[in-house]
């Protein structure tokens, strides 16, 4: 891991702050088999239709998130988790700021 302290209680919202404007992120893990990135999101970012090799989680810390999969819109709040599967397209917008911890599985 890298990033983030070894043997230290911390909050996650706290690892990755808003800036306006912006989407910001914080690689905590990323190899071959798995990548760990916190995100903020600025009201009105995004990160527009893409897929991945992956099944990607995204769990909400602080905020909402508009999770777009395939054809369907999910909006996923703070405490919420939502899995994109390997392959299919997905978007993230985010209509309020947010957070998130993005897991994606290899």
């Amino acid at each position: 891991m890298k990033n983030i302290e070894a043997a230290k209680v911390q909050v996650l919202a706290d690892l990755v702050a808003y800036q306006d404007g912006q989407v910001v992120s914080k690689t905590l893990v990323q190899n071959p088999n798995v990548s760990l990135t916190l995100f903020s999101f600025d009201k009105g970012e995004e990160i527009s239709t893409h897929s991945s090799h992956g099944d990607a989680m995204v769990y909400v810390i602080d905020g909402q998130a508009e999770i777009t999969i395939g054809d369907e819109k999910f909006n996923v709040k703070a405490g919420e988790t939502i899995v994109m599967p390997a392959e299919v397209p997905h978007a993230v917008a985010a209509p309020e700021r947010m957070k998130f911890m993005l897991t994606v599985v290899f």
